[in-house]
């Protein structure tokens, strides 16, 4: 889950200035958090405390309202009725880890990526992109092979993932949907050779960058391990105490 926080801020900064290498740097003074990590840690807390999903999104949200959110989440947080607004974006995949590493099992990751993703995202693909990234984060922290995540993940949810991160990254745009980076977030995985350099494959895509990494990140912690120490303590030295906390509590329960 750290690893997913780390993506986003790493990613901060490249999301409106795109890079298309791999050779940038990782941590620079506008590195920061995003809602991407907010909604993340909000999750996380949903797990660790019980807390009901749709009132932990909206409490998290008035936290930190400057956070980033995207227009449509603004319009549902700042509802007097909150009502899912049948988004197919990928908010619905970048803050789902929590669930694959807390689940013992498919079936509930499943569950609770639908659960979780439903109180805004309750288009099919919005759902299908969660359970998606949820699944590869099981799968990935529970022993299966790149080529099992792979094959899972085309067969049960008909994503392609044939094409090599080299071939996608010329031609690729800006995208918020699930179905158009929810794919290369996989696939960013899937070509790296570690946990920073899966960072950085995702990141050298271009596009929605701070996301990409962020659901990239979430699957390469749970199949590499731990993250780097120099990067962890980046990340938690940019998280504020409340999300600090939040993050450093659901580590030491989930991912010892």
């Amino acid at each position: 889950m750290l690893g997913a926080i780390a993506g986003d801020i790493v990613g901060s900064v490249y999301e409106h200035r795109n890079t298309k290498r791999k050779d940038f740097e990782l941590f620079s003074a506008g590195s920061c958090f995003t809602d991407d990590s907010v909604l993340t840690l909000a999750i996380a807390d949903c797990i660790l405390t019980g807390a009901d999903c749709q009132a932990n999104l909206l409490k998290f949200y008035h936290a930190y309202p400057h956070a980033g959110f995207g227009g449509r989440f603004h319009v549902w947080a700042n509802s007097e009725d909150p009502q899912p607004y049948n988004s197919w974006g990928n908010g619905a995949a970048m803050r789902i880890s929590p669930a694959g590493f807390a689940c013992n099992d498919l079936d509930t990751v499943l569950a609770r990526a639908r659960e979780f993703t439903m109180v805004t995202h309750n288009h099919p693909e919005g759902i299908k992109g969660a359970q998606a990234i949820a699944a590869a984060v099981f799968l990935a922290r529970t022993g299966s092979s790149k080529d099992e995540i792979r094959n899972y993940i085309e067969r049960t949810f008909a994503y392609d993932l044939s094409r090599h991160i080299d071939e996608i990254r010329p031609d690729y745009r800006f995208d918020v949907s699930c179905q158009g980076s929810v794919p290369e977030a996989i696939r960013a995985f899937i070509d790296s050779t570690g946990y920073e350099d899966a960072i950085r494959c995702a990141i050298s895509l271009g596009g929605d960058s701070d996301t990409i990494a962020c659901i990239t990140g979430g699957i390469a912690q749970a199949f590499y391990g731990p993250i780097p120490e120099f990067i962890a303590r980046q990340v938690y030295n940019i998280l504020d105490n409340n999300l600090k906390t939040i993050a450093a509590t659901f580590m030491q329960k989930y991912c010892p």
